[in-house]
């Protein structure tokens, strides 16, 4: 997804999560944002460490991160496996 996003909007500038291209679900044209499936993060996460410990993570380092602008859009769909 990420791959073709980034071919069809060939001169904008997206901000990135390290780590979890694999999550992107779109892009939020208003604002040119791109945005992340909360529960494939932590999927991807828990291929390394705990669940507990992948929420934990994602919520601190990740989800409450601001970097301007551009910072990525999350998606909650996590609640209700």
């Amino acid at each position: 997804m990420l791959e073709s996003i980034i071919e069809q909007y060939e001169e904008e500038t997206f901000l990135k999560a390290d780590g979890f291209d694999q999550a992107v679900l779109g892009v939020e044209e208003s604002t040119m944002r791109l945005i992340y499936s909360v529960k494939k993060c932590i999927e991807i996460l828990t291929e390394d460490m705990s669940e507990e410990d992948a929420l934990e993570y994602f919520n601190y380092n990740t989800l409450r991160s601001y970097v301007g602008e551009k910072t990525p859009i999350w998606c909650h769909d996590i609640l209700n496996n």
